[in-house]
């Protein structure tokens, strides 16, 4: 947790630096001006912030907002190998999180944006078996630990992740609203992986380690909506773990987004 408080005092700090200059390159809002045409009197004519041109947009924010459900994918299948079977999980409670707090780009006019994003994710793996994986080891191996019988066994990590996106969105309706269709790929590093327990013979119990997730994880993320709210859905192409008897074992995630606009 430290990790993540310094690592999103860092990125604010950044933005803050950043920022002025990218609001500097806006177009100003709605203007008017007063025109004296021989023979016509004063015209009054509203120059709007005009979308037909490019400018640079971004700063600190907080939107595309992700909740949903992660899946692992063993060699293209839902059904994990032997290999892989101690990481048995349950789908209903193995989920994602993730939200972008800075996004720095090009609308080039009304309907089209390109911007790089950064913000933070989590994937939380809600493990069916009663076992604890093991810490600072070469590697992925774990302990039995019954008769103990957790309640809760969850195994997680947290990323930086930082998106480049490509925005497409139609005209305005006469309420005001879009739709969205927002796409790209994106990068992004570990800050930890976790391990959370709860048992009635132990209570409480969290460890921190790497756990052998990867250091650099890359992949691409695709978002349809209308207003502010949309689904999504995201694949990454590396691999989970760096270990080789978790060779091909992949995460996909699926869910709700919110903020696209």
């Amino acid at each position: 947790m430290k990790r993540l408080i310094y690592t999103t005092l860092l990125v604010s700090g950044l933005a803050g630096v950043m920022a002025p200059g990218a609001f500097a390159q806006q177009d100003s809002t709605a203007k008017k001006k007063m025109d004296y045409s021989e023979g016509h009197g004063i015209i009054i004519k509203s120059k709007s912030d005009s979308v037909k041109k490019g400018r640079f947009v971004g700063g600190i924010t907080f939107t595309r907002i992700d909740w949903g459900f992660s899946r692992l994918i063993d060699n293209g299948s839902f059904n994990l190998s032997p290999n892989n079977d101690f990481l048995d999980y349950k789908g209903g409670k193995t989920s994602t999180f993730s939200f972008d707090i800075l996004q720095f780009g090009y609308r080039f006019n009304s309907n089209f944006k390109v911007y790089v994003a950064g913000g933070f994710d989590w994937t939380l793996i809600r493990l069916r078996k009663d076992i604890t994986i093991a810490k600072n080891t070469s590697e992925f191996v774990y302990t039995d630990q019954s008769p103990v019988h957790f309640s809760k066994n969850r195994f997680s990590s947290s990323y930086v992740h930082i998106p480049l996106n490509f925005e497409f969105r139609t005209d305005e309706n006469k309420n005001g609203k879009r739709f969205y269709l927002v796409l790209g790929p994106e990068v992004s590093f570990l800050l930890n992986g976790k391990i959370k327990q709860i048992s009635a013979e132990r209570g409480k119990e969290k460890q921190y380690d790497s756990y052998h997730f990867q250091s650099v994880r890359y992949g691409g993320s695709i978002r349809f909506g209308y207003g502010g709210i949309g689904l999504f859905t995201k694949y990454y192409f590396n691999d989970m773990f760096t270990t080789q008897q978790q060779a091909g074992l992949k995460n996909m995630s699926f869910g709700v987004t919110f903020g696209l606009n």
